[in-house]
């Protein structure tokens, strides 16, 4: 087997011509410029709970040709029970869609206002994560808070709900974590 055919590109790398030692510093990763999202400014839109409906819709098209074939073609030897059986699940999931399929009413940056409001101490950085609670799936917003300090004291996770935006659980303490190591003098840019 050739060098070329071993690399997964042909690409003339730097010292594979002269035998040469490669630094460390001279071998990078880079995204193709399609992937490169540094450019990209503008917010980030999660998508809304209610496309768990258009599923829904489809399980119960497909519930009801089920039922519709069996009603028809009944005394045919290729329908039978099952075709009715299938027609009935299909149309419970259905069912369980549209109703897991709620509207997100409250967005990450809302949740953010609720969660900040609901700790009692000012915010430096802070994340938001979408999760569902319960048999229902009802939208649930986990936001992680941490107060506004070059080594933060506090810290808070406060769960928001995502229909109607009251807080559902929060638990503040104190910072356990040291960043002491880890905090530079240099600017934050």
């Amino acid at each position: 087997m050739s060098d070329a055919e071993t690399q997964p590109d042909a690409e003339a790398r730097p010292g594979d011509d002269d035998n040469t030692a490669v630094s460390d510093a001279e071998i990078t990763d880079q995204l193709p410029q399609e992937l490169n999202v540094s450019e990209y400014v503008g917010p980030n839109l999660f998508p809304n709970n209610s496309r768990r409906r258009i599923p829904a819709i489809i399980y119960l098209a497909a519930a009801v040709i089920c039922v519709v074939v069996w009603a028809v073609a009944s005394e045919s030897p290729l329908v039978n029970g099952g075709i009715l059986a299938a027609g009935i699940a299909l149309a419970v999931f259905a069912a369980y869609g549209f109703v897991c399929g709620r509207e997100l009413k409250i967005d990450e940056s809302d949740a953010l206002v609720v969660a900040v409001g609901a700790v009692g101490f000012p915010v430096g950085h802070a994340s938001a994560q979408m999760g569902w609670r319960g048999w229902l799936s009802r939208p649930l917003w986990r936001i992680l808070l941490y107060s506004n300090e070059p080594q933060p004291h506090q810290r808070g996770l406060v769960f928001v709900d995502g229909i109607t935006g009251e807080v559902i659980d929060q638990l503040v303490q104190p910072n356990p974590e040291d960043w002491t190591d880890h905090l530079t003098d240099r600017p934050v840019e």
